[in-house]
């Protein structure tokens, strides 16, 4: 499998669904593998990882009550928020794909969010950059917006599309 293919495969879905998949090409994955993938992927991070532009200043302008809800585990995102500077602004209030039975592309993940969160799943809006995100936060009865910073707009069927994160506030206001 090329890079490419397992973004296209795997992106924004849990190591579950990573595990399933290889035990389905009958090539298990072998013993210590994930912490050796980890290991590699957090020393690049450390390197190459950066915020989204526009991020900071758009969670700034946001006045909405908000959390972060990913296929990542809790271990990855501590890393991921970490080094963008995230973390801090959503501690309390991340949850993880560990945390439910099925990861996205089913709704399990935004329905817990929601719920630990105290809003109705209607009320809620998903802000998501993979296809697997879309189609759960869709499944959930969520608004979701998609962002196409990285994620070709063509993928994010059914969500509404922006390009920079300068919109998003704007976005999430409710309809005058």
């Amino acid at each position: 499998m090329t890079p490419q293919q397992s973004i296209e495969a795997f992106m924004g879905q849990s190591w579950k669904r990573v595990l399933a998949w290889a035990e389905e090409q009958g090539a298990p994955l072998p013993e210590g593998f994930r912490r050796r993938y980890l290991d590699t992927m957090f020393a690049a991070f450390k390197e190459e990882l950066r915020p989204v532009p526009g991020i900071a200043a758009a969670l700034d302008a946001i006045t909405l009550p908000n959390c972060v809800a990913s296929s990542a585990s809790v271990e990855k995102m501590r890393v991921t928020l970490g080094q963008t500077g995230l973390w801090d602004r959503f501690e309390g209030r991340i949850f993880s794909a560990t945390e439910v039975e099925h990861g996205k592309p089913a709704p399990d993940l935004f329905l817990h969010a929601a719920a630990s969160m105290g809003w109705e799943p209607a009320d809620c809006a998903v802000v998501e950059d993979s296809p697997a995100g879309v189609a759960a936060g869709l499944s959930a009865g969520m608004t979701v917006f998609g962002y196409a910073g990285t994620t070709p707009a063509a993928l994010l069927d059914g969500a509404r599309v922006f390009t920079d994160m300068a919109d998003l506030p704007a976005l999430l206001q409710p309809p005058s």
